[in-house]
């Protein structure tokens, strides 16, 4: 008598072959922010529960500075100077740090979650007073996404990439753009350049 077929639990299959993870272009259109949509999404940031305020600071930071999730992680009041207005930026995956001038708005809201996290060396903590994680600051943006009615999902590596498309269409010099962003190589600072439409602005006169 021939053996019946065991039948495989669709929750085996579905770990055996997970559904397949949406491309970034099959969700969204583009890769980065304009300046007011970053706005959009920070002050959204700021209106979502007790920690609005470190969640602002921490996206107008991403965007100003370019950091990446493991550089905002890592960021450490030392890295500040107060009286000077400047952030010394440590750059990681091999990239080039310098110092930032810090100002107006990025120094009101570095005050005031001073003041609410203090204890922490760290300047983006959780209430347990540790760094926050990969995973909640991809929450803190996900979240101010949806909150700000965005149509598409954000993430948090989309900032950095705000930060080159802002500064190549302000007309910047690459090479400045790379020394700010941290790029070893310009060939990762000219995509943004390639997105500008500062270089076509002259194409027509009416």
């Amino acid at each position: 008598m021939p053996k019946e077929k065991r039948q495989i639990p669709f929750s085996a299959k579905l770990k055996k072959n997970p559904p397949r993870k949406p491309k970034n272009n099959e969700q969204r259109s583009r890769e980065y922010l304009t300046d007011t949509e970053v706005d959009k999404l920070r002050k959204s940031a700021g209106s979502i529960g007790r920690h609005g305020t470190r969640d602002e600071a921490l996206i107008l930071l991403m965007f100003r500075h370019g950091f990446r999730v493991s550089e905002i992680i890592s960021l450490q009041w030392s890295q500040i100077d107060f009286k000077k207005g400047l952030l010394h930026v440590k750059r990681l995956k091999n990239g080039l740090s310098s110092t930032h001038p810090v100002r107006g708005t990025e120094l009101r809201l570095l005050r005031q979650i001073k003041r609410l996290y203090s204890e922490s060396p760290y300047i983006f903590a959780s209430e347990r007073k540790a760094p926050l994680t990969n995973r909640a600051i991809h929450h803190i943006i996900a979240r101010a996404g949806k909150a700000a009615g965005f149509s598409f999902p954000i993430h948090p590596h989309m900032l950095r990439h705000s930060t080159g498309f802002y500064l190549a269409n302000k007309g910047e010099d690459t090479r400045a753009i790379q020394g700010y962003l941290g790029h070893a190589n310009i060939k990762n600072t000219v995509i943004y350049t390639e997105l500008s439409s500062h270089r076509f602005k002259n194409f027509w006169q009416d």
